[in-house]
């Protein structure tokens, strides 16, 4: 079930952000950036199942910021950021989690002015569309299942932040005949 649950937050998450021409019709393989998806997650899920109470499209988005912020590392200086041991835990604690989402569009992705509030609106509404799709599932909160989810969740906003930032690098994925 949460195989088939995942694959359609992908399959609508990538149609969503193709619709606007985000990411390509071919998303993009990056292995290294992938391998760092377990422990980023296993190092975020404290501070993000804390704050999913409360704010549920913040700790989703906080993660598709991540994704960014990570391809952004793997293309600028990777031979450094592939080493350190807590790639979130040294994000997260330059402001805190709260402004962590700042901190990687000010400092990480050097954005501003329209293209920083567009990265805001475009990852709050991505957030949204993973948040509104857990709750159509009916899953009961505090089972395993929920917990299976919400990482479900996290695991698809790591990879289209990391396809939209690759993207906008200029890194674009077409098929070779």
């Amino acid at each position: 079930m949460i195989e088939n649950f995942e694959k359609q937050l992908h399959d609508d998450l990538h149609q969503f952000l193709l619709s606007i021409k985000e990411v390509d019709e071919r998303l993009p393989e990056c292995p290294d950036v992938e391998e760092k998806w377990e422990p980023i997650a296993k190092s975020y899920i404290p501070d993000g199942i804390k704050e999913f109470q409360n704010f549920p499209t913040a700790s989703f988005g906080w993660m598709m910021y991540i994704g960014m912020a990570i391809a952004k590392m793997w293309d600028t200086d990777w031979n450094t950021y592939s080493k350190m041991e807590d790639l979130y835990t040294y994000m997260r604690d330059k402001r805190g989690y709260d402004a962590m989402d700042e901190y990687i569009r000010e400092e990480v992705l050097l954005l501003q002015g329209i293209d920083y509030n567009f990265l805001e609106k475009l990852t709050g509404e991505c957030a949204s569309r993973v948040y509104n799709a857990m709750m159509h599932q009916h899953i009961e909160p505090g089972t395993k299942e929920a917990f299976n989810a919400y990482i479900a969740c996290l695991h698809q906003l790591y990879l289209m932040g990391v396809a939209i930032q690759l993207k906008r690098m200029g890194y674009h994925m077409t098929k070779i005949d």
